[in-house]
């Protein structure tokens, strides 16, 4: 039994393999964990149209930043006994909001150090659009060109890697070693919050 119940961000910019990981997590570790699906992927899926209008792209990151929440929320109560392990996180609107940093919190209402708590670890799977590496993906909703990748692969890093238990996976590494890497950095995790 787990002291209480803990939370895991894997996030990092797009084409880092991250829902691959994910999948094979959902295997390996089983009724272990829950996975909390991104909630960008849900509201795009859900016909909300991408926009490069700057207040568009705001109000459709306040409402991102939600559905996260709430999404998050839902899987705390329908899986109390496992560890949640949340595709992005809420602070990777940041990332895509079109002004500052204190704009961006002042519109979601919360603070950084409110948001970075809210997490026990994060694990960060570099894009391989940094090593120039295709990127291509089966996720119908994901648009991003390469340079487009590596610039937010950047900013995602430079955000969260301010969380002090900060996992990071490069994309040098193997595909097989950077899932590898995940899915022990996660039974490390579980495993440290064990009740004795």
């Amino acid at each position: 039994m787990m002291k209480k119940q803990l939370k895991v961000v894997v996030t990092g910019g797009p084409g880092g393999g991250k829902t691959t990981a994910l999948d094979l997590f959902r295997r390996e570790l089983g009724n272990k964990i829950a996975v909390v699906p991104e909630a960008a992927t849900v509201l795009f899926s859900g016909g909300i149209p991408r926009s490069d209008n700057e207040q568009m792209v705001k109000i459709i990151q306040k409402t991102i930043f939600q559905l996260q929440k709430n999404l998050e929320e839902i899987h705390k109560k329908q899986f109390p006994d496992r560890l949640l392990v949340c595709d992005r996180g809420s602070l990777d609107g940041l990332a895509y909001w079109p002004g500052t940093e204190s704009d961006f919190f002042k519109g979601i209402n919360s603070t950084f150090e409110h948001e970075i708590a809210r997490y026990d670890a994060v694990i960060f799977f570099e894009s391989a659009a940094i090593t120039g590496h295709d990127i291509s993906s089966n996720n119908p909703v994901r648009n991003e060109s390469t340079d487009q990748a590596a610039e937010l692969d950047v900013k995602l890093q430079k955000i969260w890697s301010r969380h002090p238990h900060f996992y990071f996976v490069g994309s040098s590494e193997s595909f097989v070693r950077k899932i590898m890497f995940g899915i022990m950095t996660i039974e490390n995790v579980i495993n440290m919050h064990r009740r004795p």
